[in-house]
C-alpha cells in the first residue's frame, strides 16, 4: 500500500497525486490520500474532489501502521532515507530514488517535478479533467478563449505579499516581470488577448499594463479554483507565476503549439533548486 499526505493548495496536491498514481501503476498497488494535515486551523483544504482521480482516502488506521515504535522506530532511522517506510522529502529537485520504491511505504513532500509521472502524462491529463463541466455562466468566457489567439496572466500575490515567513522563501513577482514576458509574446503571435487570474485583481488592475485586450476573470467571486486552473488550461498559451497553480494551467494546456513564459527566479536565493521543475520546452524570463 502507498500513502501519500496531501498539503497545500490545489496545484501541490496534483503533484502529490501524480507522483502517487505513478507509483501505483508502476507497482501494481493500491494508492491512498492522506488528508490529515487539513486541520481546522489550515487555510487550504483538499481540491481534488472535482476531478476523475483515482480517490482512494486513507483512514486513520491505515496511517497508523507507519508510527512505528521501539526498535522497529531506532532502525528505520538509520536507514538510507530512500529505504525507509516513511519518507519526508523537503528537496524540490526530482529524486530517481523514490521511483525506485516499492512495498509498503507513506510520502510526504511536493514532488514538485513532471518527471515523477512524465511517461504516464495521458492518465494524469485524463484524470484531471472536471466531473462536471464548466457552469453556463462561464459559457461566453470559454469561447472568448478558445476564438482568440488567448494567453493566460497569472498573477500570484496574496501570502507571498503578506506573509513574512513565504516572502521569505519566495520572489514576489512585480510589474516588471509581466512587462516583459507580455511584450515577448506579443512578439510572437498575433492579435493576443489577455486573460487575467490573480489572487490579487485589485493590484492587477492598478499595475498590469497591458496595451492589448484582455479580460480580468477573477473579478468573479465566485469563481472556484479548480474552475480557473481549467479556463487557464484552454488558454492557447501561458504566462505564470511561480506557483504550482499555474504551472498546472500551463501544463494541462493541450496546446501543441503553446507558448509558455515562467519565471527564472522561483525562490529567493538559496532557497530551491528548480532545475527539475520548469519542463525543458518552456521559457524561463
Amino acid at each position: 500500500m502507498i500513502i501519500i499526505k496531501l498539503n497545500g493548495g490545489l496545484g501541490n496536491q496534483l503533484f502529490q497525486y501524480s507522483l502517487g498514481r505513478k507509483l501505483s501503476i508502476k507497482n501494481n498497488d493500491i494508492f491512498k490520500l492522506d488528508l490529515s494535515g487539513f486541520t481546522k486551523d489550515n487555510p487550504r483544504s483538499y481540491s481534488l474532489g472535482h476531478f476523475n482521480i483515482v480517490e482512494n482516502l486513507a483512514k486513520k488506521e491505515d496511517v497508523a501502521k507507519f508510527n512505528k515504535k521501539g526498535l522497529s522506530k531506532l532502525f528505520e532511522k538509520i536507514k538510507p532515507y530512500y529505504k525507509k517506510s516513511v519518507i519526508k522529502y523537503k528537496g524540490y529537485d526530482f529524486d530517481q530514488n523514490i521511483l525506485k520504491l516499492s512495498g509498503n511505504f507513506y510520502l510526504d513532500g511536493y514532488w514538485q517535478s513532471e518527471k515523477y509521472f512524465k511517461d504516464i502524462e495521458g492518465v494524469i491529463r485524463k484524470e484531471i479533467t472536471l466531473k462536471e463541466p464548466l457552469v453556463d455562466e462561464h459559457a461566453n468566457l470559454i469561447n472568448n478563449i478558445k476564438n482568440s489567439n488567448s494567453v493566460s496572466v497569472h498573477i500570484r500575490r496574496g501570502d507571498y505579499a503578506t506573509n513574512k515567513k513565504f516572502s521569505a522563501v519566495y520572489n514576489l513577482l512585480d510589474e516588471e516581470y509581466y512587462q516583459r514576458t507580455v511584450k515577448f509574446i506579443a512578439e510572437k503571435i498575433k492579435e493576443p488577448k489577455f486573460f487575467i487570474f490573480s489572487d490579487d485583481i485589485k493590484w492587477a488592475k492598478q499595475n498590469l499594463n497591458i496595451p492589448y485586450p484582455k479580460i480580468f476573470v477573477s473579478d468573479n467571486s465566485e469563481i472556484k479554483d479548480y474552475e480557473e486552473l481549467t479556463l487557464m488550461s484552454f488558454c492557447k498559451h501561458n504566462i505564470i507565476a511561480n506557483s504550482s497553480f499555474s504551472w498546472w494551467g500551463a501544463w494541462l494546456n493541450t496546446n501543441i503549439d503553446k507558448i509558455v513564459l515562467s519565471p527564472d527566479k522561483w525562490f529567493n536565493i538559496g532557497v530551491g533548486n528548480t532545475s527539475d521543475l520548469i519542463p525543458e520546452d518552456w521559457i524561463k524570463l
